[in-house]
């Protein structure tokens, strides 16, 4: 059964050193599948597990490496890859789906294959060595450097979030605006409600944090206006409520780089904002 690329041409084999680095994430004893969660989705892929008894990696390594060898090409490792991150088994936990999907494609990526934000593994310009993604880092950040970012958005411009694309570093970026709001107000809350508790005016006629002194329709507006910008950020990056995998949206360099200019001056502004008297 052809799991990969939807009855494409067969995908050429992956080195024991991919088999085992994709292994080892998958295996992962803190992060990764359980032992039942493996039996059962090397069987739905059609991939017999011939060691269950011996370490989660290794035994991975052993099944997937074994059907290779039986197909002469890698399309039922793809194919258990794509099965193990359907985004659907996963509703609930997109930060755990970013994380392991940014570590997979750092391994996936020097094979020349990416997988997408819908659980779909695509050919992509395969990455030769580790200083080709860090080199990329270093161009981008240089890049925001020169645009003069707020500081708590280059923490984001790490080789491992730009290995296959700039979603994971626009991803990471809007998250800290909400670390942000919990830490300037005290609140313990998350997207939209938590931007509505810390910034909207509300029927108290002054929110928890105020950017001005709300004096002017104008100073109001400007509240009112960022309030709306950091649920924009929010609702396309870090909806972590969505109950259907979105479509893979990758974004490039010049998107990344005024996105990231956005968080940048909410971050700015949220440093400059004064906390009120409101419990």
């Amino acid at each position: 059964m052809n799991f990969w690329g939807r009855q494409m041409a067969a995908a050429p084999t992956l080195n024991d050193a991919t088999l085992q680095a994709l292994s080892d994430i998958l295996g992962d004893t803190g992060t990764g599948l359980t032992g039942s969660e493996i039996g059962r989705f090397l069987g739905e892929c059609g991939i017999v597990d011939p060691n269950p008894q011996v370490t989660k990696r290794h035994r991975l390594f052993q099944a997937l490496r074994a059907r290779q060898l039986q197909d002469r090409c890698a399309n039922h490792v793809l194919g258990f890859i794509m099965h193990v991150m359907n985004p659907v088994r996963h509703v609930g936990g997109r930060e755990h789906f970013e994380t392991e999907r940014s570590k997979l494609n750092a391994v996936l990526g020097f094979a020349g294959y990416g997988l997408g934000e819908d659980g779909i593994i695509a050919i992509v310009a395969s990455v030769k060595t580790l200083s080709e993604a860090e080199a990329r880092a270093g161009a981008f950040r240089k890049a925001l450097v020169g645009r003069q970012v707020h500081t708590d958005v280059l923490r984001f411009c790490k080789a491992e979030l730009l290995v296959d694309n700039y979603f994971h570093a626009v991803f990471e970026a809007v998250k800290s605006i909400g670390e942000k709001l919990r830490f300037r107000t005290g609140l313990a809350g998350d997207g939209a409600a938590l931007v509505d508790e810390a910034l909207a005016i509300g029927k108290a006629g002054h929110p928890r944090l105020a950017l001005n002194a709300l004096s002017t329709d104008s100073e109001r507006n400007e509240q009112s206006g960022l309030t709306n910008i950091i649920k924009g950020l929010f609702s396309a990056f870090r909806n972590t409520a969505a109950h259907a995998p979105k479509i893979t949206w990758p974004i490039s360099e010049q998107d990344a780089l005024d996105i990231l200019s956005t968080v940048s001056l909410v971050h700015r502004r949220l440093d400059a904002a004064v906390r009120t008297h409101i419990t």
